[in-house]
């Protein structure tokens, strides 16, 4: 029996140090609402939720205590969730650029060993996103929910080489010079070798 509750608590553990989901609590304002009889006070959340791998998600929150607003905050980043494709895993495929009302983001692909350059809000979309090159800049509204709505508006803009060449009907290597000319020189390789030129004069 004993052996079952050791494997059972591992179980657990395992569950409770590899998370799927992390989050981050970006704002939190108090908010109050005039009723008849005067205000009542509560509290507003802004959390950012991903998994590091390519899935992020914000949501906001309130009710009359911190917890209870961070807690909803979450629940609702996680409903809103979208995937964004990452070049190696690090950075973004291309520049873009995210708006929404008065804020404006512009968000740059970077190499490798650059880190994340992007302000408060926006960090920390890309730190939950796993992005771990980037070069941001926040232009217009400083409000965090204008930040991050304009940060997600320019995510849901970019596109990987593989989504562009499935939606034009072509292969990968035709869109990427560098690898087209790489394809190119295997191929003279192949058509040059002794087999190729056997194969030719049989």
């Amino acid at each position: 029996m004993a052996r079952d509750d050791n494997r059972g608590g591992n179980r657990r553990n395992n569950r409770d140090e590899t998370p799927e989901f992390q989050d981050r609590l970006v704002a939190i304002n108090r908010v109050s609402k005039t009723v008849k009889g005067g205000k009542r006070f509560g509290f507003a959340a802004l959390v950012v939720v991903g998994d590091q791998k390519g899935r992020v998600g914000f949501g906001k929150g309130k009710a009359k205590e911190v917890p209870e607003a961070i807690r909803k905050a979450t629940e609702q980043a996680k409903r809103q969730m979208i995937r964004v494709q990452l070049r190696e895993g690090r950075t973004l495929h291309h520049d873009m650029e995210g708006r929404h009302g008065a804020g404006k983001v512009v968000m740059r692909s970077a190499p490798e060993g650059t880190g994340i350059i992007a302000g408060g809000p926006m960090r920390a979309v890309f730190e939950m996103l796993g992005v771990k090159d980037v070069v941001s800049k926040s232009i217009g509204s400083q409000n965090p929910y204008n930040m991050i709505r304009a940060t997600m508006d320019g995510l849901r803009k970019e596109s990987s080489p593989r989504s562009v060449a499935q939606r034009r009907g072509k292969k990968v290597a035709d869109i990427l010079p560098k690898t087209d000319v790489k394809i190119d020189e295997q191929s003279d390789v192949a058509h040059n070798s002794p087999s190729a030129q056997a194969t030719a004069d049989a």
